[in-house]
């Protein structure tokens, strides 16, 4: 992936992002059940944004 600096007269930044996914009760049945639809989602999101 290419890093894109952006920069104006004083400033420069690069925008990164990180996902954190936490289920409000932290149930491992929950999370268990959802866990490979969330891993597709989170990389086909990843895939469409040009991320790693």
């Amino acid at each position: 992936m290419a890093k894109k600096e952006y920069s104006l007269a004083h400033t420069k930044w690069m925008c990164k992002y990180h996902i954190v996914f936490t289920p409000k009760y932290r149930r491992k049945i929950i999370y268990n059940q959802y866990k490979v639809d969330i891993r597709d989602i989170i990389k086909q999101l990843c895939s469409y944004k040009g991320v790693e």
